[in-house]
């Protein structure tokens, strides 16, 4: 995986799952700029609504002890990848709106 990569970030202690795009990562970690997946749904509604944010991207270091595994944004057959339905609702690509 390389930087810029949108990605699933598996974490464990706590349990998480993060999306977002890979700004670095090496032996000690990785840098996200993403968010929690459980709050995809909310955050793309209002992206595509262009409401006032209350969700948003951070950029989060993880320790690479919590980094259960990483897997690539990509859509598989049916299952459109969190990237493609981002675009499916808003109309711009995850880079674009990122400015990436």
């Amino acid at each position: 995986m390389e930087p810029q990569s949108v990605i699933v970030a598996y974490l464990h202690t706590p349990k998480e799952k993060f999306w977002g795009v890979l700004l670095a990562l090496n032996q000690t970690g990785m840098t996200l700029r993403g968010l929690d997946l459980a709050t995809f749904d909310d955050w793309t509604r209002q992206v595509a609504r262009g409401d006032e944010p209350a969700i948003g991207l951070t950029t989060t270091f993880f320790p690479i002890s919590r980094v259960e595994k990483l897997i690539l944004d990509e859509t598989t057959g049916s299952a459109l990848s969190f990237s493609d339905q981002f675009f499916q609702r808003v109309g711009r690509s995850v880079r674009e709106y990122l400015e990436l």
